[in-house]
């Protein structure tokens, strides 16, 4: 079906790296719900398109998440309410959890503040670890531009998550 690549390719991407995909997509989408969709939504037309494919099945599949949720969030036109912050009353004594979740709670709303640009650089080259000429080739754009979009993205998710971290925790520290 897929030139090149068969169904069972794209099976296999599936087993070893749909748990990979689909927390990009939780992530490109801001929930668990939305980010299933978005990967069912692009698994689809990966199949539709069969024979047209005629690089990876994966970058086809990646190129497709990132379009996909470029649309929803132009639909939507407004962005959707944080998660709701997960603290516990718990004693301080033992191991604290808390801040952990805090700090990935922290780093999902600013996340899903950002503008559509920005979290698709910043998930394409924190989450993916994509180089920037590979995200620019998603994104559809240059470099630099993936590089401005990126830094962009971090500054604002500092502060944007600043007065949620308060007691010292640090949110991504500033990377060349």
């Amino acid at each position: 079906m897929l030139q090149g690549h068969g169904e069972s390719d794209l099976e296999r991407l599936l087993a070893e790296r749909g748990t990979h995909l689909l927390r990009t997509a939780v992530l490109l989408a801001g929930s668990r719900p939305d980010g299933e969709d978005l990967l069912q939504a692009a698994l689809e037309r990966v199949l539709r398109q069969g024979a047209r494919i005629h690089d990876s099945p994966e970058a086809y599949l990646r190129r497709t998440l990132y379009n996909l949720a470029t649309d929803r969030w132009r639909r939507e036109g407004t962005r959707r309410r944080g998660l709701t912050l997960l603290r516990g009353g718990g004693s301080a004594a033992a191991p604290d959890q808390t801040r952990d979740v805090d700090l990935r709670d922290a780093l999902i709303r600013a996340l899903r503040m950002l503008p559509p640009r920005q979290r698709a650089a910043v998930v394409l080259t924190h989450w993916e670890q994509l180089s920037g000429t590979e995200a620019a080739e998603i994104l559809g754009c240059s470099e630099s531009t993936v590089k401005s979009a990126t830094s962009r993205g971090l500054q604002r998710m500092r502060e944007i998550a600043g007065p949620w971290l308060g007691d010292g925790l640090e949110l991504m520290e500033s990377e060349s």
